[in-house]
């Protein structure tokens, strides 16, 4: 079975090279294409255009960025779209619930079959293979969809029919910004009181509260190294996606809306391409944007 993976940033390059490594017959396609190089060199195949790498594949996975560039690089809503027809669409990315929705039955519209992919994980898990996806779809293609992430994911779990997937996503992601908010605000205040933030790692790491993110994230801004793995502004995207949600469920999540207007305010003061730790620079600006 050839596969086609389109979209190599961020997360894509680490996530395609794992597919690349496994050994399966993978085609790549990426807008730049000098991104798709360390496939090429590990036996991926590399495709001129969106429409030979369908063309060549059974299997379509997309790792894009938003709902505006999968439309563009399918064709969604012209001629074009009909090349998904035959061939199983794997949406990883992260979309609103109701446009992925959208996109599953224009898909089946058209002779394909849709499934939902978001994985939980920033560049490292991708880099080591260490992804959790969530995967909803109709049953038939749900087993072959999921051996073929098993490369790319620590653990893949099924949770239901499309939109499930993006669902679980926001729920989860919902709990993650909270999570490193509240250890930026921790680390601010230590360093605040001129506290040891050595010893303030040391009780953290070796506490209840520790997780591979809090490890993660607090060395991050000890050495005050903002190298993306996750970005302020793909988290702002993200906080975004969770706030619309929410409207829907006439839900009003506070620490989910402030953690937004904190990262918002991080992009606002320039440092969106930085890693979500970068957080701190909307704190240490001294702006209360409660108000």
């Amino acid at each position: 079975m050839a596969i086609a993976f389109l979209g190599l940033g961020h997360m894509g390059l680490p996530m395609a090279t794992n597919l690349a490594k496994s050994g399966v017959d993978l085609i790549v396609w990426n807008r730049t294409a000098h991104r798709a190089r360390p496939l090429a060199e590990l036996g991926a195949r590399v495709a001129p255009s969106v429409e030979e790498a369908i063309a060549e594949s059974d299997l379509v996975i997309l790792m894009l960025a938003n709902d505006r560039v999968i439309d563009l690089v399918l064709g969604r809503n012209t001629d074009r779209f009909a090349q998904v027809a035959g061939r199983v669409l794997v949406h990883m990315g992260t979309t609103s619930p109701a446009y992925s929705r959208g996109l599953g039955d224009d898909t089946e519209a058209a002779g394909g079959h849709y499934v939902e992919a978001p994985v939980s994980g920033s560049r490292e898990p991708a880099e080591r293979a260490q992804l959790i996806a969530m995967i909803a779809g109709r049953g038939g293609v749900i087993a072959k969809v999921t051996a073929t992430l098993k490369p790319m994911c620590k653990t893949v779990v099924a949770v239901g029919e499309v939109p499930q997937a993006l669902e679980m996503k926001l729920a989860v992601n919902t709990f993650l910004i909270s999570q490193v908010v509240g250890l930026v605000e921790s680390f601010h205040l230590a360093k605040s009181r001129s506290l040891d933030v050595r010893v303030f790692q040391e009780i953290l790491d070796s506490g209840p509260m520790a997780s591979s993110v809090s490890v993660m994230k607090l060395e991050k801004l000890i050495r005050s190294d903002f190298r993306p793995q996750a970005t302020v502004s793909d988290v702002l995207y993200n906080a975004r996606l969770i706030q619309e949600a929410a409207q829907e469920s006439q839900l009003h999540l506070p620490l989910l809306e402030q953690a937004a207007e904190l990262f918002q305010q991080a992009a606002a003061l320039g440092y969106g391409a930085e890693d979500m730790a970068a957080v701190l620079r909307a704190l240490e600006s001294g702006q209360d944007v409660s108000r």
